[in-house]
């Protein structure tokens, strides 16, 4: 039995030592909880909050990255992800790209994350500004944020190389071979392939709301695509967040480090 201030002030240090290691167990102790509390607080006090995201945002949602390679990969493809993804290869061989597409870059039954929703309510509470995202998959739109820039383009869009005329990503999905307008035109993905340049207006509108944030999220990318991750550079404000599962070039700079999954640590704040 406990008697007397001494012991009681005891037991309450017990318990909440005992909470402490048990949330940290549930987490897999990758995420203390002065880093979570730390990133609430910087949300808390953010009213500019800008999230830069890439691969690994998706990843939660059971879309692997397309540059990932395996045993299974190498027998079934004759060239490395990045030379199917370019444009010089889409042009002269364009059957074998739409074979990779179809199989690495499309996955229509992925649904939006813990991630892409936290991001959608926080922007909805009028504190987040805007996504900008290095993801062609349409899961930050699913999940409800609005002011999304695609630096990459977007899957769901595909339109005639000849007349111009739109598609939706069913139809790509679907289709056997290299898919075809009723014109005779080869329908392109509206995605930027390498050795294409990024769409003007996209990188005018993530530029400024970067430049003008006073907190940017960096979440679930290595940083190591350009010109997408000079885009952080832009940034000024005070709070500069990283999380991912493995370090990155800012995370030098940054005021808080999190190497975990975006998911995850999304998870456990509130708006």
């Amino acid at each position: 039995m406990l008697c007397g201030g001494v012991a009681l002030r005891q037991f309450i240090r017990n318990q909440k030592a005992a909470l402490y290691i048990a949330a940290g167990t549930a987490r897999g102790g990758n995420i203390t909880m002065t880093d979570i509390q730390k990133l609430q607080q910087i949300i808390d006090g953010s009213k500019n909050i800008v999230f830069f995201g890439g691969a690994g945002v998706s990843t939660e949602s059971g879309i692997p990255d397309f540059r990932s390679q395996d045993g299974l990969y190498n027998q079934k493809y004759k060239f490395p992800p990045e030379q199917i993804i370019s444009h010089s290869f889409f042009m002269r061989h364009t059957a074998d790209f739409f074979d990779f597409y179809r199989d690495r870059m499309l996955y229509p039954g992925a649904q939006p994350n813990a991630a892409h929703i936290y991001l959608a309510r926080l922007e909805e509470a009028g504190k987040l500004k805007a996504v900008v995202t290095q993801n062609i998959d349409g899961l930050h739109q699913a999940a409800g944020s609005r002011n999304v820039f695609e630096l990459h383009g977007s899957v769901l869009r595909n339109y005639c190389m000849r007349c111009g005329r739109f598609y939706p990503v069913d139809y790509i999905y679907s289709s056997v071979g290299v898919p075809k307008c009723g014109c005779g035109g080869i329908i392109k993905p509206d995605v930027v392939l390498y050795e294409e340049s990024l769409d003007g207006p996209t990188i005018e509108g993530a530029v400024k709301a970067i430049s003008s944030a006073d907190c940017l999220i960096i979440g679930g990318t290595s940083l190591a695509v350009y010109p997408a991750a000079g885009f952080i550079d832009f940034f000024r404000g005070s709070h500069l967040v990283v999380i991912n599962k493995s370090s990155t070039p800012a995370d030098v700079r940054a005021e808080l480090v999190v190497n975990d999954g975006i998911g995850k640590v999304f998870s456990q704040l509130h708006v």
